[in-house]
């Protein structure tokens, strides 16, 4: 669903072995982490905001253009990953060259004028700037995922940061349930509310706009891109409430010493040698497994898949509102259980549980009707459906590639990871109604069939990361 750069910066510490000063929560930390999470609710809003006004959109284009409505829906729906995968690299090279923060505004804008694009697109009578600002907004999102992550993890104290971490994840999730909710019929879910449903993405990002520049610059790029510590202590005094940082700026510098030490890995490494040719391949197929199970599938369209049950436009749309909720749910479950219970055991828990409520769910669509029983039943497999996702699935492939790279090639390969969600990201948006015309009840066959390959995949090729050192993890590719 969404990248987390979190587990990579936490992981370059834990690999070295060194241990930095802590810090609490202070108001100023609280600020910088709020401005910054507000990218991910974004991402959250706009990937379950286009479910509810399905309907009223094909209605729009019908209206005014002589063209396949449901296809064109489809290019509305998957435009947004393209945009993602835009953003996502664009994240990376702006944050660099020119700071965290300012990565961070540049985002923002990028949210207030495809918001805009949105919202008139009615009024204007204009498809195109639908597409566009749907297209715009996937650049903020995928920018999101990238910058929002990084700048919360480096603004926040070691001991604290796997806490902040999964407030991206939180942020996402709650942006996820807002936009279902704001989608019924009784508030924005009908034929004049929609475009204010689309356009109320401004929100988000015009706040950013006004927060972060008073929100504080990352140390750690001040420190180790801009080479600027007396601007890297005035920032690190001002977010951890107190001038005693020399332990801190002392770790960073150590940090600093011992990455430039890193022998260094380009894409092209990770396909030519053996050693890091196979973690990449299991990397790749766990971000595949997060895509193409079929989620997104469920998110962009558990509206029209509840309509298909049985149930009433409004009921489908209110049902809707059960598919971001149990993702926020599960994302507060899953995180003491991450630790616990290990990565390859969540994720085939995740992928097992998939695959059997991917199967109850096709069994429901052929006896729903004239069956309110099974028209419920098919409503609560695609809840569990959603549920086990988030056991693992939803946050783990983001997770592994930190873990299975060392730090020499953990940001190419994080890069690729990304890539190829959103590419698969976007096949699943653009296919799935073409898909659903073309199989019926069947639509949800493919990915049971993707699912359980997924499933024997993680379980042969798979290994256990937890517990287990960066050193300990790349030795078992060197055999």
């Amino acid at each position: 669903m969404y990248s987390e750069n979190t587990s990579s910066l936490l992981q370059r510490q834990e690999s070295t072995g060194r241990k930095m000063s802590g810090g609490g929560t202070t108001g100023a930390l609280l600020y910088a982490v709020s401005a910054a999470v507000l990218g991910m609710l974004q991402f959250g809003f706009n990937t379950g905001v286009i479910n509810a006004p399905r309907e009223f959109i094909e209605n729009f284009i019908n209206e005014n253009y002589s063209v396949n409505s449901g296809t064109v829906f489809s290019v509305i729906v998957s435009i947004f990953a393209i945009g993602g995968m835009i953003g996502c690299p664009l994240a990376s090279w702006i944050a660099d060259k020119r700071g965290r923060k300012f990565a961070l505004i540049v985002n923002a804008a990028f949210g207030v004028i495809g918001a805009v694009f949105m919202g008139f697109s009615k009024v204007s009578t204009s498809l195109a700037m639908l597409i566009i600002g749907r297209f715009l907004i996937g650049i903020n999102c995928g920018f999101a995922t990238t910058a929002s992550p990084t700048y919360v993890s480096e603004v926040a104290p070691v001991r604290l940061r796997g806490a902040f971490g999964t407030v991206n994840q939180l942020a996402v999730a709650f942006g996820l349930v807002g936009g279902q909710i704001l989608g019924i019929d009784v508030i924005l879910g009908s034929n004049e509310g929609w475009p204010w449903l689309l356009g109320l993405a401004i929100v988000p990002s015009a706040v950013q706009c006004v927060m972060l520049p008073f929100a504080p610059e990352s140390p750690r790029y001040l420190l180790f891109v801009q080479r600027d510590e007396e601007q890297a202590r005035r920032a690190l005094t001002k977010i951890r409430g107190t001038t005693e940082i020399d332990d801190e700026i002392k770790d960073m510098h150590d940090e600093d010493r011992a990455e430039k030490q890193e022998e260094k890995f380009s894409i092209g490494d990770l396909l030519r040698m053996e050693s890091l040719r196979t973690p990449m391949i299991i990397g790749i197929v766990m971000h595949l497994s997060q895509q193409l199970g079929g989620i997104n599938a469920v998110l962009y369209y558990s509206a029209s898949i509840f309509v298909s049950t049985g149930l009433t436009e409004r009921d489908a749309r209110l049902a809707s509102i059960g598919v971001g909720s149990m993702l926020f749910i599960m994302a507060l479950v899953s995180i003491p259980l991450m630790d616990r219970l290990g990565r390859r055991t969540l994720q085939l828990c995740g992928l097992g549980g998939m695959t059997l409520f991917s199967i109850l769910m096709t069994i429901a669509f052929f006896t729903y009707e004239n069956n309110t029983t099974m028209s419920i039943f098919a409503v609560l497999f695609t809840l569990l459906y959603v549920a086990f996702f988030g056991v693992g699935p939803s946050s783990i492939p983001w997770m592994i590639l930190s873990e299975l790279f060392g730090q020499g090639a953990r940001s190419a390969a994080v890069s690729v990871g990304a890539l190829v969600n959103w590419f698969a990201n976007f096949i699943v948006g653009l296919t799935f109604i073409p898909l659903s015309d073309l199989l019926g009840n069947f639509v949800f066959l493919p990915f049971t069939v993707l699912l359980i390959i997924f499933f024997a995949f993680t379980y042969f090729k798979l290994p256990e990361t937890k517990n287990r050192t960066i050193e300990e993890v790349t030795a078992l590719f060197k055999k």
